[in-house]
């Protein structure tokens, strides 16, 4: 285990492997109903490749870049713009991804419902997307603010949401159904599916799931050791052990009791030895071990951040970010030497809430850990913060072209390099 694993879900470290747009009323609040998780076979998983990507008003040269997903149900595509040292964004391009985004039934503002449907590997140099709507997962190789060569293979099952990449190895989350995990080897031509990787959540859901009950997040701990999926109405934390070869150890994954209601979005400290799980329904993060065998061990139970719907969370240094999008707030954590975790102030908000920033979902972290972007899926922008000492958040920039506010469907997965 290293002891400063970079982020997750945004980069890599080398291991071995080989192997009908509705229309509809949307509430603004989230109400979980029940389920329960059982294992079930394995299945097969086919594949497809498309020609290269199309692009538009690219800046070659570009360094640093936000890649944001637009999730259109008539044609997926990733959103990009350039990045400057101070944080600013500017408009540089927009690449279809050859598949179509998706939008889960009754989703209030994140069509997806989940963390990690857009995840850069910087070991390859490449961008992973899902089209939910296709069942496909889009790679393309990253050129700056540019993307080429692109991809597009089967992810295994019905409603991919969310991608996990650990060395040359990603596995893919498919919420519908009754969903799944498939792994896939990271390779020069695209993503390879690896043979015996298909595990199945043992879901009670339709091709195109309903938000409140699709699994939330796929993650890798740092050290690759285990895979991990939260479910959120089925209130549990799943664990896969994996074996050196990316393949599952375990025939199903081990199932957790949640620790606090409707686990959602996954990260993990800067040692890579404590994982954050944050909870929607009441707003809570729990910090947790986990054991070789796949079970889970609690450190600190959960902690209330006093907003409303938490979903996302990200890391940057010893500090936390979470977006909560019952009440479009940003909260912010730190976490001391010893790993106790606390709010960066009494009321639970990092940076002040904008009425020109609503919707507020997922998140994304620059690796320099300086910058934090957010995804406002009602007002269709992205916001940018710089982090100040404290933990606090500095607006410095909003970027809204070509960007969509919430309808049919919305945008949802972010990227920041």
């Amino acid at each position: 285990m290293h002891s400063t694993p970079e982020h997750h879900r945004r980069t890599s470290r080398p291991a071995a492997v080989r192997g009908g747009h509705r229309a509809r009323s949307r509430p603004r609040r989230i109400l979980i109903g029940g389920g329960v998780l059982a294992a079930t076979a394995a299945a097969t998983v086919a594949v497809t490749v498309a020609s290269a990507g199309q692009y538009s008003g690219s800046t070659p040269g570009a360094d640093h870049a936000v890649f944001v997903q637009g999730n259109e149900l008539d044609g997926n595509t990733i959103h990009v713009f350039a990045r400057g040292d101070d944080g600013t964004l500017s408009a540089s391009g927009t690449y279809a991804t050859g598949g179509r985004g998706g939008d889960q039934v009754d989703a209030p503002t994140d069509s997806l419902a989940s963390q990690g449907s857009l995840v850069y590997d910087e070991a390859s140099g490449t961008l992973l997307a899902v089209n939910a709507g296709s069942g496909t997962v889009t790679s393309f190789r990253v050129e700056g603010s540019r993307l080429t060569d692109r991809h597009v293979v089967s992810s295994g099952g019905k409603f991919p949401a969310s991608i996990a990449v650990h060395g040359r190895v990603a596995y893919v989350m498919n919420a519908g159904g009754r969903g799944s995990v498939q792994g896939f080897e990271i390779s020069g031509e695209g993503l390879r599916p690896l043979a015996g990787s298909h595990r199945s959540l043992g879901l009670e859901n339709k091709d195109i799931p309903v938000f409140s009950s699709s699994p939330g997040e796929v993650a890798f701990t740092p050290d690759g050791r285990d895979l991990v999926v939260t479910t959120k109405s089925a209130n549990t934390v799943e664990v896969v052990p994996m074996q050196r070869n990316g393949l599952p150890a375990v025939a199903a994954p081990v199932v957790n009791k949640s620790a606090g209601a409707v686990p959602f979005a996954i990260t993990f400290d800067a040692t890579g030895k404590r994982m954050l799980v944050a909870e929607a329904a009441k707003s809570t993060v729990t910090t947790y071990k986990v054991r070789h065998d796949g079970t889970l061990k609690v450190l600190q139970k959960p902690l209330t951040n006093g907003q409303e719907t938490l979903c996302w969370l990200e890391r940057a240094g010893n500090h936390f970010y979470g977006g909560n999008t019952g009440n479009s707030t940003v909260t912010g954590y730190r976490m001391d030497r010893h790993g106790k975790l606390s709010l960066t102030n009494d009321v639970g908000i990092a940076t002040p809430p904008s009425a020109k920033s609503q919707g507020v979902i997922d998140l994304a972290v620059t690796k320099d850990e300086r910058f934090v972007y957010v995804q406002n899926a009602v007002s269709g922008t992205i916001d940018g913060f710089r982090v100040k000492a404290e933990g606090s958040l500095a607006k410095i920039t909003t970027a809204s072209t070509g960007l969509s506010p919430f309808g049919a469907s919305g945008m949802e997965g972010i990227v920041a390099i």
